[in-house]
């Protein structure tokens, strides 16, 4: 089987692996007791928060450790706007968010706050016009993605983070697709917060992180809650977040070799493909676009039926986002980019992971062939 759906989610890596068992031998305590196996629980994880801070710039008592990249968004938000409500109750986010901010605004909304949606406009980014249009004095919290899940599309984040902070407006990025891929920097970019997922980085599942600045107001979703400074309830796993931690460095310390390589095989694969397919579009930024995410539609067939042509050709793609696959849903990013719904539901993404070779994306091509023209003839048959 081959696996080209990095962007959903990566395997463990064995750095990460051993360091997990390792830790889950050493560091079993409860980081919130007060014995000697606690204190030395929660001596690592502090070593982890410090860890985490130098790799994204952050003060290390901002950050905190979560479940995974959806409940790090999630909490993120409700702790900031639940903590700034007495300012105002307007948010600003995007059609393209991922599932776990946008429906989250959608409930926002059911609870009294008003939610401005931006589009997307050229290259996948927002208008940066229609962004400043979009403040108002009630508005206290913009929420924006570095990087679009699935197309790769990066937003124009240090010119967002000037914007806001020039209206005082809090600005939380979902960085899950963008850490150990662009270069994270919160103090350059006026980032308040942001959200980053282990999975995405060859790291554990069931584990993430948010940072939120500790100079930002903010109040506990969950009352009462000891654990994390009170931003997360439950015990906290000190191996996932030791091991989660080790991946991080690892992405961070080969991110410049690593786009070199994913740059290469996006190259190869688009033109593998403009030689031999005809009928087909890639949705991409000219101006700033992760490489390892490649956004493609083939014609008038829908992509959840190419995807399932692929996986009985043993190789494993997507449609977009693996937290929407089977509602059959048209694609949100897609038709923020003006796109009808057909165009929506044909989208097809193929991310590369560091395992990925040419040979791989040779099958892949060929896979695409016997499926889009075996088709084609079958049609012209009837």
């Amino acid at each position: 089987m081959i696996y080209l759906d990095y962007a959903a989610t990566t395997p463990i890596s064995d750095e990460a692996l051993y360091v997990f068992g390792e830790a889950s031998k050493k560091y079993f305590g409860n980081a919130s007791s007060l014995h000697e196996f606690g204190t030395e629980a929660n001596r690592v994880l502090n070593m982890c928060r410090k860890t985490w801070a130098h790799m994204i710039n952050s003060e290390a008592d901002g950050i905190y450790f979560t479940s995974g990249g959806t409940e790090a968004n999630q909490l993120a938000i409700l702790s900031l706007v639940y903590g700034n409500q007495s300012r105002g109750k307007h948010i600003i986010t995007t059609e393209a968010e991922h599932s776990s901010v946008y429906h989250l605004c959608k409930q926002l909304e059911d609870e009294g706050f008003t939610v401005t949606f931006l589009p997307l406009i050229d290259d996948g980014q927002i208008s940066l016009e229609q962004l400043e249009q979009a403040i108002r004095p009630t508005t206290i919290l913009a929420s924006i993605q570095f990087v679009n899940g699935e197309t790769g599309m990066i937003q124009p984040v240090e010119e967002i983070g000037k914007l806001l902070k020039q209206h005082g407006v809090i600005f939380h990025a979902d960085c899950v697709q963008a850490f150990g891929n662009v270069d994270i920097d919160v103090r350059k970019y006026h980032i308040d917060a942001l959200s980053i997922a282990s999975h995405k980085i060859y790291g554990p599942k069931g584990t993430g992180l948010a940072y939120i600045n500790p100079r930002v107001d903010w109040t506990p979703v969950v009352k009462n809650t000891t654990h994390e400074n009170g931003f997360r309830p439950g015990t906290v796993d000190v191996p996932s977040i030791l091991a989660f931690t080790a991946a991080g460095q690892a992405a961070h310390r080969t991110l410049d070799e690593r786009l070199e390589k994913m740059q290469e095989l996006r190259t190869y694969f688009l033109t593998k493909l403009a030689r031999v397919m005809h009928d087909w579009t890639v949705y991409e930024s000219k101006t700033a676009q992760l490489p390892n995410i490649v956004a493609l539609s083939f014609g008038k067939w829908e992509g959840q039926y190419i995807m399932l042509e692929c996986n009985k050709r043993g190789i494993a793609i997507s449609t977009g986002s693996a937290c929407q696959v089977g509602q059959q849903s048209p694609s949100r990013t897609i038709l923020s980019l003006g796109k009808s719904v057909d165009e929506a539901k044909q989208l097809v993404r193929v991310s590369f992971g560091k395992m990925t070779t040419e040979e791989e994306i040779d099958k892949l091509v060929e896979a695409i062939m016997q499926i889009v023209n075996g088709n084609e003839q079958k049609t012209s048959e009837r």
